[in-house]
């Protein structure tokens, strides 16, 4: 059986192992998460499983003296999705995933899925979306060097020439210059587990994981056996 799960950023600590080595690891508050949909081949032309993780509340839309209706809860989940959890028998989610997984029929609708799925030693992927540093200069971004720092120069953190000048004529795509820097998706391949806490559902991973704390984490288990 393939192998995901939901988790929240808690932050990043460092422990001993039995040799006294201090490893930095990432706290990750693993689910627990419930299956809300098995999708199969024949009804839906894939198989996937979908999975749904932390408490949310329902859209509330209430009236106010003149009978204008207005949001209260915009963020809350809306009466379609309340529809889905509900046919499902779990409550409402804040965060609904779904993982292609070849063995999906494996799964049961409103199965927990918890930290055990896990267990110290293997190796994950973890994606989450990068902190946003809003538009940074070449240096910050790239890591490109700076220029003189004396005086007389006018060049200090410039990004420096982009091309030459009569032949091509132009600059090539894909040139490292200043723009908008972070808030993508980034995936964190082959990440070891270390310690797996099943009674609070919290998992040790050895390293750092993008996003910043109560960011959504994805765990899944690795593409690629390296190591």
């Amino acid at each position: 059986m393939k192998k995901a799960i939901l988790a929240t950023k808690v932050g990043m600590t460092q422990i001993f192992d039995e040799n006294g080595v201090l490893i930095p690891v990432t706290v990750l508050q693993a689910g627990p998460c419930v299956v809300t949909q098995v999708k199969t081949v024949e009804n839906d032309g894939y198989s996937a499983v979908q999975v749904g993780y932390g408490e949310a509340k329902d859209k509330i839309v209430a009236k106010d003296v003149t009978g204008k209706k207005t949001i209260v809860n915009a963020h809350g989940v809306k009466k379609a999705q309340k529809g889905h959890f509900e046919k499902a028998g779990v409550d409402s989610k804040k965060f609904v995933k779904e993982f292609r997984f070849d063995n999906a029929e494996e799964y049961q609708v409103a199965q927990e899925i918890k930290a055990d799925i896990f267990a110290a030693g293997d190796k994950v992927d973890a994606t989450a979306t990068s902190k946003g540093k809003g538009f940074q200069g070449a240096i910050k971004r790239h890591g490109q060097s700076r220029g003189p720092m004396a005086h007389g120069s006018k060049y200090h953190r410039h990004a420096g020439s982009n091309g030459a000048c009569s032949d091509p004529s132009r600059v090539f795509k894909g040139k490292k210059m200043p723009g908008h820097m972070g808030n993508v998706k980034v995936t964190v391949q082959n990440l070891e587990v270390i310690r797996v806490d099943v009674e609070n559902n919290v998992i040790l991973v050895r390293g750092a994981v993008p996003g910043p704390k109560k960011s959504l984490v994805v765990l899944k288990e690795s593409v690629k056996s390296v190591g």
